[in-house]
């Protein structure tokens, strides 16, 4: 089974920067397109970024464009988002998301990781 692992959230202040990780298992991660979500506190979950399995396309969401990168290495099945300039909406659990199918970003995904806690604070 395909399984999904994240890491590297914690308590981070604004301005600063954070680099999670999505550890990806169970399937070759070079067929795997991965999604990042987030869920902030009082909020529905939204889609922050998306990569294509191959890094061939990357999508992100307006409010981090500019601010969070997400690449992938396929050798250790690991996918990162880095995040830049942080700010205190960004706080959120984070999750890494996966899809095998050919519809890739544009389709739901189809398994899920259990998040990890991005806090932004002062």
């Amino acid at each position: 089974q395909l399984q999904l692992v994240e890491s590297g959230g914690g308590l981070v202040q604004p301005g600063g920067s954070l680099r999670l990780s999505c550890a990806v298992s169970g399937f070759t991660l070079d067929y795997v397109t991965i999604g990042w979500f987030r869920q902030a506190p009082g909020k529905e979950r939204e889609g922050v970024s998306c990569i294509s399995r191959s890094g061939g396309r990357i999508n992100y969401a307006d409010s981090v464009k500019g601010r969070f990168t997400t690449s992938r290495d396929n050798r250790n099945n690991t996918v990162y988002l880095q995040m830049n300039s942080l700010k205190p909406e960004d706080t959120a659990v984070y999750y890494c998301a996966a899809t095998v199918r050919y519809l890739g970003c544009t389709g739901g995904m189809d398994y899920w990781g259990k998040g990890t806690l991005v806090t932004v604070s002062s």
